[in-house]
């Protein structure tokens, strides 16, 4: 008898819960833990979690995202980006493209259509920040890695939409010299990454003004999650980023608001279980079995991906004379890719679709490693940075 979706969540939520008692034992974070609990008792394992049940439950994905960019979005004070300075962004932006030109420059040079190289290299830029948030959670970190971190993650796909844009263009170019599409491929990105500033930021201003009229805990918490939710819906009819748009609307709210830190305490205690089956469900969707299946081309891309990001990064905080620890470990920590990089590979499958099916076996590969090993590499770096205890 096939179990339902009630019997589902419950299952999911029991079984994360053990994995965290399994991980402590071997020191691992508590996220990774999920992910392989997941991966083990789903459909591409022992089938203990039936295929159509993640199907049913993606919902919870995007509501998961949404709460994690409420989280980041509110690192964005002014104030604090006034005493961190231009660093954030200026890391982040020549990690993305480091990661970008990296993958590009060693698959041209080992042989690879260009057109080819140039699509799969700008999903490289792509960072996951849910797994990389809870393992900050998880053991407090505190300190100038972490404080780095944070926006650096927040800035980085709205990076990646736009390297992913000109690359696609740059592709078409080439395929067809004759055509107009480079500005056009161009466009949409930036249109996109406007259109959810845009809706988030109004957003923001609604979000304080409700928390100015609403008074009680229970209020403002029914505010938050009504906000989100909000945010989340406005963005699939738009069809633009959720990731972005949630966490402008954070950003606008912390600016505007006073009482955003009661509101958050109040929404971090009703996350910490939807980011359980978030990433329960993550691991319950990955299918190890393609690992096989990328050969060199993914050996590449999930390689040089890493050493473009770490390089970019340590650049980066060269050039912003940031502390040491910040140049040498805020790389290792931006290893974990999803969401947005497999939303980036279904688009090759529409725009680019001589490649595309190629393109999103390798992204979908590299998420099932790099959801494994990222959350244990930012442990790592953030202890090596002595911002764990």
């Amino acid at each position: 008898m096939q179990i339902n979706l009630f019997e589902t969540i419950a299952l999911c939520l029991l079984l994360s819960l053990l994995a965290t008692r399994l991980v402590k034992f071997v020191k691992l974070p508590n996220v990774t833990g999920y992910l392989i609990i997941g991966l083990i008792m789903g459909p591409y394992c022992l089938k203990v979690i039936p295929l159509e049940m993640v199907e049913q439950l993606s919902i919870v994905s995007d509501v998961a995202l949404g709460f994690i960019a409420l989280s980041i979005g509110a690192e964005f004070k002014v104030a604090y980006l006034k005493k961190v300075g231009k660093a954030p962004v200026v890391i982040a932006l020549l990690e993305a493209f480091g990661a970008v030109l990296v993958v590009d420059t060693v698959l041209i040079i080992t042989g690879h259509d260009v057109s080819f190289s140039l699509c799969l290299g700008a999903i490289a830029a792509a960072t996951a920040p849910a797994a990389t948030l809870m393992v900050v959670r998880q053991y407090k970190a505190k300190g100038p890695v972490t404080s780095t971190l944070l926006p650096v993650v927040a800035i980085d796909d709205a990076f990646a939409l736009i390297a992913f844009g000109l690359s696609i263009a740059i592709a078409k170019s080439i395929q067809n010299p004759n055509s107009s599409s480079l500005l056009a491929s161009l466009g949409t990105p930036i249109i996109e990454i406007l259109l959810a500033f845009g809706i988030g930021a109004i957003l923001g201003i609604v979000f304080s003004w409700l928390t100015k009229i609403f008074h009680s805990r229970d209020n403002r918490l029914a505010v938050a999650i009504a906000m989100v939710f909000s945010c989340l819906g406005i963005c699939q009819v738009l069809n633009v980023s959720n990731l972005l748009c949630c966490m402008m609307m954070s950003a606008v709210y912390v600016n505007l608001s006073d009482v955003y830190e009661k509101v958050f305490e109040l929404t971090d205690r009703i996350s910490a279980p939807i980011f359980m089956l978030f990433f329960f469900l993550s691991g319950a969707d990955l299918n190890i079995a393609i690992i096989q299946s990328v050969g060199t081309i993914g050996l590449i891309y999930v390689i040089f991906r890493v050493i473009g990001k770490a390089f970019g990064a340590y650049l980066g905080g060269t050039i912003c004379k940031v502390e040491k620890n910040v140049q040498k470990y805020l790389g290792f920590t931006l290893i974990p890719q999803a969401g947005v990089a497999i939303g980036l590979a279904t688009t090759a499958m529409t725009v680019v679709p001589e490649y595309g099916p190629q393109i999103r076996t390798i992204v979908l590969c590299g998420t099932v490693i790099y959801e494994l090993i990222g959350p244990v590499a930012t442990k790592l770096a953030l202890k090596k940075a002595n911002e764990i205890q």
